[in-house]
C-alpha cells in the first residue's frame, strides 16, 4: 500500500510541488472544473508528473451544479441522483474520462449521490442507467468508474455495481464518510463490498448527531475510523492499492496534519 495525498489540478497541470513537499510520490488528482479537461492540459499533467515522479492513481471528478453536503439538501443536489442536473453532469464525467484516459490514469472517481436505498424506488432505474452511460464510455476509453463512498449504505454501493454490469467499476472508499453520513462502519463494510476497493481516502471523522447535518470531520487518528483495524483489515483481504491522504481544511494546519498522518500511517502499515 503506497501513500499519497489529495492534489488539485491546477496551474495549468503545473501542480505536483503539493505531493513532493511530503516526500511522497502518488496522488489523486481533484477538479470540479470540467473545463480542465482538455489534451493541452493533459500533456502538461504528463508532463509535470514525470518530471517530479509522482503517479496519478486516479482522476476524481467533479461535476456542475449545486452541491449541499447535508442530509436536508444533498438528496436533491448530489451526484448523478437529481433527474435535472444527470445530463450535465454525464457529459462532465465523459469529459474526465477522456482526460484520464489522456494522462493514463486508471480511473475517474466521483459521488453518485443519494443513491436509492430501495431498488423499487421510481428513481433508481433511473441513476443505474446514468451510471452505466457514463461507466461504458470509461470502459471505452480504457478507464475504470469508482464510486466515492458516503451517501449510499454499502449494499447499496454493492448492489448497484452489480446492476451497472459494466465490469469496470470500483470503489474509492474513503471511511470517513461512511461514518460522517451514518451510513455504516468501515471496517466492515470491507465484508460486504471489499473485492471492489481500488483507493482509499484516509480520512476521520465523528458520526451525526442530528438529522439534518453531516458528523464532523477530524485529523486522522482522533475520529472514529480505528485506522490501526481498518488497515490491518486490509491487509488481510489483500489489497494492495494506494491510501491517499485528505483532509478537509486549509492553511498550515492542514500542512502539519498530513505530515503526522503521513507519519502515522508508516507506524500502522509496519504493525498491521
Amino acid at each position: 500500500m503506497e501513500i499519497g495525498v489529495l492534489n488539485s489540478l491546477n496551474n495549468g497541470g503545473k501542480c505536483f510541488d503539493h505531493v513532493s513537499q511530503f516526500g511522497l510520490n502518488v496522488c489523486q488528482l481533484v477538479s470540479w472544473d470540467a473545463s480542465q479537461a482538455t489534451e493541452e492540459t493533459a500533456a502538461t499533467v504528463v508532463k509535470e508528473s514525470k518530471k517530479s515522479k509522482v503517479r496519478v492513481c486516479g482522476m476524481w471528478a467533479g461535476v456542475p451544479g449545486p452541491a449541499k453536503w447535508n442530509f436536508t439538501e444533498g438528496p436533491s443536489t448530489l451526484g448523478l441522483v437529481p433527474p435535472e442536473f444527470r445530463w450535465a453532469r454525464i457529459e462532465a464525467l465523459k469529459k474526465w474520462a477522456d482526460f484520464a484516459s489522456w494522462i493514463k490514469a486508471p480511473a475517474i472517481i466521483t459521488h453518485c449521490g443519494f443513491i436509492p436505498e430501495n431498488p423499487n424506488d421510481p428513481n433508481y432505474a433511473g441513476v443505474v442507467v446514468a451510471i452505466r452511460d457514463v461507466a461504458e464510455h470509461c470502459k471505452k476509453r480504457g478507464v475504470e468508474f469508482w464510486f466515492e463512498t458516503g451517501q449510499e449504505t454499502p449494499v447499496t454501493v454493492l448492489r448497484t455495481i452489480e446492476r451497472v454490469g459494466t465490469g469496470n467499476m470500483g470503489i474509492n472508499l474513503d471511511p470517513a464518510n461512511l461514518i460522517l453520513y451514518g451510513k455504516g462502519n468501515p471496517i466492515d463494510s470491507l465484508d460486504v463490498f471489499g473485492k471492489y476497493v481500488r483507493n482509499i481516502h484516509v480520512k476521520d471523522g465523528f458520526y451525526p448527531t442530528n438529522g439534518d447535518n453531516l458528523g464532523h470531520e477530524v485529523k486522522v487518528g482522533e475520529g472514529k475510523v480505528k485506522f490501526p483495524e481498518f488497515i490491518k483489515k486490509l491487509k488481510e483481504i489483500g489489497f494492495k492499492g494506494e491510501l491517499i491522504i485528505e483532509r478537509e481544511i486549509s492553511g498550515a494546519q492542514q500542512t502539519k496534519d498530513i505530515r503526522e498522518t503521513v507519519n502515522n500511517l508508516k507506524k500502522w502499515l509496519a504493525k498491521a
